[in-house]
């Protein structure tokens, strides 16, 4: 199975591991990543994840010569784009730790995780015109969100790679380490999610998607709903609690 998932106290890791070929997805395991988020939205245990790839590269994209050769576009599409929904829709905070080059579909996939912890080695490519197709995974919405229009047009009509350095810049990835210490990186920053309060998250998370289309007064009024579900929560007791006894918060969710 090339999507391996494992659990760890809150704490769930998935790898895309099929190095053979730099962990570039078929249709049907993008179907089976899409299914494995979908299931841990569906986990109130499942806290926080960690998606990285196996071996040298984080995804080289599709690995669209095992299509089905008479499957329409769009049917193709359409399978590829609920995992892209899945991921999308994730109430749980992600974690990228992108180790090496990040191509096609794979830099979208690391586009719509909410912080991207990059090796000093990684590359990141819209590479997709140069393949004489469109970006695809969601990256047309994600990539001018990230990093602005002109250098959006810039990444996607030259489809030339950019490296760990200028990704920082951009605002692609929010930090950047040595690639010996990536894994620990991000596995020390995902763990600290999990071990967070999952309704403030959660809510916090979803306040910030929605501010790219929100207009502020409709932002403030999700920010007081927001808080009035996160103060209603036994978490904020426990939060208190723990200041004055100057230990730290065991969160619960709930």
């Amino acid at each position: 199975m090339s999507v391996d998932v494992d659990r760890d106290g809150g704490l769930v890791r998935v790898v895309l591991n099929a190095p053979e070929r730099r962990n570039a997805l078929t249709p049907e395991e993008f179907e089976l990543l899409g299914a494995e988020l979908t299931r841990i939205a569906r986990t109130p245990s499942d806290r926080a994840v960690l998606l990285t790839g196996a071996g040298t590269a984080f995804c080289a994209g599709a690995q669209l010569a095992e299509a089905v050769p008479d499957e329409s576009t769009l049917a193709l599409m359409g399978r590829i784009n609920e995992a892209a929904r899945a991921l999308h829709r994730l109430p749980q905070p992600i974690v990228a730790a992108v180790n090496g080059p990040a191509y096609g579909a794979g830099m979208s996939i690391a586009l719509g995780c909410d912080i991207v912890v990059a090796a000093d080695s990684a590359t990141f490519c819209q590479v997709f015109v140069k393949r004489g197709l469109v970006p695809d995974f969601g990256s047309s919405w994600l990539l001018p969100r990230i990093v602005g229009r002109q250098a959006a047009k810039r990444l996607v009509l030259t489809g030339e790679p950019v490296g760990a350095a200028e990704a920082l810049a951009l605002g692609i990835a929010a930090q950047v380490v040595p690639a010996a210490e990536l894994r620990a990186t991000a596995e020390s920053l995902a763990r600290t999610l999990a071990d967070g309060p999952p309704i403030a998250q959660r809510l916090a998370k979803r306040l910030l998607d929605a501010s790219s289309t929100n207009g502020f007064d409709d932002q403030l009024e999700a920010e007081a709903a927001g808080a009035a579900i996160a103060s209603a929560s036994e978490d904020v007791a426990e939060a208190f609690a723990a200041f004055a006894a100057k230990r730290p918060p065991v969160f619960r969710g709930r």
